[in-house]
């Protein structure tokens, strides 16, 4: 147990242990203070969540927590595994609210608008500062949905210009369940909306260290529904993009898909289209859209500390002096990291620059369904309220 961040209007946190009282026991220790308004928190799919959940909310009393299972940990000591990592919001600083989407599925454009309205109005209740330039979104999806891109252009539509970013929950690299904490429970096929007002200066971000190489790969045959690819440029999709990486198709996995991502190109941007795993017909499924027609760029990782350091540079030049930044960092670039033996260095690069979060199945940038980035908010150091 250790409370390893204490500063102005927040309070970071994390836990080892691996029985859900003992954790919910340490995060309450380290959390815990008068003016404590709102816990977020992401933890490793490996405990009892059932137990975790139960445990979390007894030790909270009526504070509103609200989390999801991950692929991995940001913790303020760096990268962690079979963890759980928290941030507690001081209700004087930070005005936040929160809704459950029970059913991905069937959430309408009706619906996100209704919800919108009722979170700006919960957050108005505790008044910190006018809604409009004050005020970000954060999702929280179930990561094996493959409801993601319906639910944003939905909530896309309804915030408006609220900025909002958000992750994918995962569950250890398993690809089984993942699950998303509202009220005392963990929930599959859900996603959980946070809306948080403040007088801090924040920016919500997005960045990525992947260039693109000249080959391209026309999606040929493909079940956009079911996010899975069939024929590229009019061959078996595994074979012919394990020949382009110049890999056989027996060796396709997570580390390779990581290695040799996919994307589309939208203007002058390129978005990762990361693959989720190759079927014995080999077809591919994707973590993200994939329609007949687009075409991707085969890309390849470049180094990944000189990205986030511009990065952070640029927050910080901006900003001024970071209080916290959540981040929502994709699996595959942490898969990445451990095979290059640079975990350590970037986890402890995130330590520095105060940034708690998780390793997601696939991230969220302003109504965008995203992977292989490194998405957040970035959060400054107070000011006087009325500045913005």
């Amino acid at each position: 147990m250790q409370q390893v961040q204490s500063d102005e209007g927040v309070v970071s946190a994390m836990s080892q242990a691996t029985d859900a009282q003992q954790v919910a026991q340490e995060l309450a220790r380290q959390l815990l203070h008068p003016h404590l308004g709102f816990v977020l928190f992401f933890c490793s799919a490996e405990y009892d969540l059932q137990a975790l959940g139960q445990a979390l909310q007894q030790s909270f009393g009526g504070i509103r927590l609200v989390g999801c299972t991950s692929a991995g940990e940001i913790t303020p000591l760096g990268y962690g595994r079979n963890c759980v990592t928290a941030v507690g919001f001081d209700h004087r600083h930070f005005s936040i609210d929160a809704e459950l989407i029970s059913e991905m599925e069937r959430f309408s454009l009706i619906d996100a608008q209704q919800m919108v309205e009722r979170l700006v109005g919960g957050c108005r209740s505790n008044t910190q500062a006018p809604i409009k330039g004050n005020s970000f979104a954060l999702t929280l999806l179930d990561g094996l949905s493959s409801r993601e891109e319906m639910v944003l252009a939905a909530l896309s539509a309804a915030l408006g210009d609220i900025p909002h970013f958000g992750g994918s929950a995962g569950d250890d690299n398993y690809l089984t369940h993942t699950h998303v904490y509202f009220n005392g429970e963990f929930h599959s096929g859900a996603a959980v909306v946070v809306l948080v007002n403040t007088w801090l200066d924040f920016e919500v971000f997005t960045t990525h260290h992947i260039l693109p190489r000249a080959e391209k790969l026309v999606v040929t045959g493909a079940d956009s529904a079911s996010r899975r690819v069939f024929e590229l440029n009019a061959e078996p999709a595994a074979e012919e993009y394990a020949r382009h990486i110049g890999v056989p198709v027996a060796e396709l996995d997570h580390r390779i898909f990581a290695a040799h991502p996919l994307a589309v190109r939208i203007n002058d941007q390129y978005y990762v289209r990361a693959i989720q795993q190759v079927h014995p017909d080999l077809s591919l499924s994707f973590y993200c859209a994939v329609e007949n027609g687009i075409v991707l760029t085969v890309m390849t990782p470049g180094p990944m500390l000189p990205n986030l350091q511009t990065l952070f540079e640029g927050l910080q030049e901006r900003l001024g002096d970071l209080l916290l930044t959540i981040g929502c960092d994709c699996f595959l670039r942490r898969l990445e990291l451990e095979d290059g033996g640079n975990l350590e260095q970037i986890g402890t690069f995130l330590r520095d620059q105060r940034v708690m979060g998780f390793n997601t199945y696939g991230e969220q940038f302003n109504g965008m369904h995203i992977n292989q980035t490194f998405t957040g908010v970035a959060i400054a150091r107070g000011r006087s309220p009325g500045h913005r």
